[in-house]
C-alpha cells in the first residue's frame, strides 16, 4: 500500500495539475477591461542615414548661410491664419499671391494681390523701425514701429515686416556677445524607407545673448540631421517666452545656394501665422533704395499703430 507520504505528493501534484488547467482556461478567455490596459506604441526610429556635426560646425554652418544671402527678390504664395486657444477657433484665410524684396540690414517690401481680380491687396513696407501699410480696399495708410501695441482683430494689420524679414535672412552668431550650447533631440517625420510617421534626430543650437541687464536665450535653430538644413528657428523675448516660431522645409536651389521653399511663420501670442510658398527666387540681385519707399496716397486715411 502507498505511504501516507506518497498520498500526501500525489495530493498536491493533482492540486497543482488543477490549478495549472484554470491558469490556462483563464489565459484562453477574453478578459474585461477592468483587467486589460493598453498602450500605444512609440514611434520607430527614421531609416534615413543622420549626419554628424559639432557645435562649433553648426555655428560655422549659420553664419555662413547668413553671409551668403544679402538680398531676395521672391514670388510667394501667402497664406495667412487667425485663431488658437485664446480664440477658441483658427480661422484660415484664402491663398494669395504677392512678391517679396528683402535686403540686409534691414529693408523690407511685399506686396500682396486678390485671387482672379490681380488687385492689390496691401503693400507693407519697411527699412528700419518703422513701417507704412497701405490696404488700398479700405483706403487706409497705416503707420507704426515694431510692436504691436493694439492687436487688431484683422491678421494683416498685426503684421510687421521685422517678422517675415527674420524668417528670410538669417542672423549669424556673434560670438563676442552670444553663446551657442548643443543639444540633441527629435522631430516626427515620415520615413523615406516605410511611409509611415517616425522620429528623426535633430541638432539644436540654443543661442543666448547678453544684453545691459544679463544673459538671455534670443533663440533655437534646429537643424535636420539628415541633410543639416535648417528645420526650425524659434525666437525669444527677454522674459523667455516664444515670440516667433518659423519652420522651414523643401528646399530648393537658387543662384547655386540651397533655399526653403515653404516657410510657415506661427506667432503665437498674437496667434497668427503665416505660410509663404516661394515659387521664384532670385538670391543677391540688385534692389534701389526707392523700392522700399512707399507714399501716402491722395486722399488715404492716415492711421498710427
Amino acid at each position: 500500500m502507498p505511504s501516507e507520504t506518497a498520498r500526501a505528493d500525489k495530493d498536491v501534484m493533482m492540486r497543482g495539475l488543477r490549478y495549472f488547467r484554470i491558469l490556462l482556461l483563464i489565459a484562453a478567455v477574453p478578459l474585461g477591461g477592468c483587467l486589460v490596459r493598453s498602450r500605444p506604441v512609440a514611434l520607430r526610429t527614421s531609416t534615413t542615414q543622420l549626419a554628424t556635426a559639432s557645435s562649433n560646425d553648426l555655428v560655422e554652418r549659420l553664419n555662413t548661410q547668413a553671409g551668403q544671402v544679402q538680398t531676395l527678390k521672391a514670388a510667394v504664395g501667402i497664406t495667412a491664419s487667425l485663431g488658437g486657444s485664446e480664440r477658441g477657433k483658427i480661422t484660415e484665410y484664402r491663398e494669395i499671391h504677392g512678391y517679396i524684396l528683402a535686403r540686409k540690414p534691414s529693408s523690407l517690401r511685399m506686396i500682396g494681390f486678390f485671387p482672379i481680380l490681380e488687385n492689390q491687396l496691401f503693400d507693407l513696407v519697411s527699412s528700419g523701425g518703422e513701417f507704412r501699410l497701405w490696404i488700398p480696399s479700405k483706403n487706409r495708410f497705416i503707420v507704426g514701429n515694431g510692436d504691436v501695441e493694439r492687436p487688431s482683430t484683422q491678421p494683416l494689420e498685426n503684421l510687421r515686416p521685422q517678422v517675415i524679414y527674420d524668417a528670410l535672412l538669417l542672423e549669424g552668431i556673434d560670438l563676442n556677445t552670444e553663446l551657442a550650447a548643443l543639444e540633441e533631440g527629435e522631430h516626427k517625420v515620415i520615413d523615406p524607407g516605410t511611409h509611415k510617421p517616425a522620429l528623426q534626430g535633430d541638432y539644436t543650437l540654443d543661442i543666448i545673448r547678453q544684453d545691459g541687464h544679463g544673459w538671455y536665450l534670443s533663440r533655437k535653430t534646429v537643424f535636420d540631421r539628415s541633410d543639416l538644413q535648417l528645420h526650425q528657428q524659434r525666437l525669444y523675448d527677454e522674459h523667455g517666452s516664444v515670440v516667433t516660431d518659423v519652420r522651414y522645409d523643401e528646399y530648393r536651389e537658387f543662384n547655386g545656394m540651397l533655399f526653403p521653399t515653404l516657410i510657415e511663420i506661427l506667432r503665437p501670442q498674437e496667434e497668427y501665422s503665416i505660410r509663404l510658398k516661394v515659387t521664384n527666387l532670385t538670391i543677391n540681385g540688385p534692389i534701389k533704395d526707392n523700392q522700399f519707399l512707399l507714399e501716402l496716397p491722395s486722399g488715404a486715411a492716415l492711421e498710427s499703430r
